[in-house]
């Protein structure tokens, strides 16, 4: 299912999210104070507004209760992070994620209701992308601009089925270099494996591809 979101703060990091979310198919409303950044992905995301997200009544005139998630992505105003964060949870969002600049804020973060933190000097805005979206994303490791391995949980969508038979090589031109199964990983699996509801793939491949074939688990 299309999931709709919002990201707040179109810095190097917001901008990273709202691109990547674009690219799996996701609907996106991208916030900003600054009009030359609005006007910068206006092309790429769903929608594009010029707002301040500390202004409660502009968030409600949004409907962004009616959004599926929210992320705060702003940049290096605290106090507008915190603000934010908290005017969203008031106004009854279901998820809002919240970037956070060090430890401290973080705890803040949490104190008002963050329901996620990331720290983006940490965490790659890749990778918390395709987490947004997809509980089977359970990490990403950029190897290029273009190419990453992905560590995926299996669904029923492909579960009970050998590799062969879901031939996703041809089909998405990723390859399964291995599975983890419980404590055991088998390297190079064979086309004859049966994958297994649980079993956790590790797949390579260009980011492209890779996006396709999440997208395939996704909507099955």
């Amino acid at each position: 299912m299309k999931k709709e979101f919002v990201v707040i703060g179109l810095g190097r990091f917001g901008g990273s999210i709202c691109r990547e979310l674009t690219k799996l198919g996701m609907s996106v409303l991208a916030m900003d104070k600054n009009e030359d950044l609005v006007n910068e992905y206006s092309n790429i995301v769903t929608h594009a507004v010029v707002g301040d997200s500390t202004d409660e009544t502009i968030l409600k005139s949004l409907g962004i209760r009616n959004f599926d998630h929210v992320i705060v992505a702003i940049g290096n105003d605290i106090q507008a992070s915190i603000l934010t964060t908290l005017i969203l949870k008031e106004l009854g969002v279901k998820i809002v994620t919240s970037k956070a600049l060090n430890d401290y804020h973080e705890k803040v973060l949490r104190k008002i209701g963050a329901d996620q933190v990331v720290h983006p000097e940490r965490d790659m805005g890749k990778r918390i992308a395709h987490n947004l979206v997809s509980s089977n994303v359970l990490d990403y490791l950029e190897l290029s601009d273009k190419y990453s391995i992905v560590e995926i949980a299996v669904n029923e969508v492909i579960a009970g089925y050998a590799i062969a038979q879901l031939d996703i090589r041809a089909k998405y031109g990723i390859n399964i270099v291995a599975i983890k199964r419980h404590h055991d990983i088998i390297v190079s699996p064979q086309a004859t494996e049966v994958i297994q509801n649980g079993d956790i793939l590790i797949v390579i491949g260009s980011d492209t591809d890779i996006n396709r074939f999440e997208i395939k688990m996704l909507q099955g």
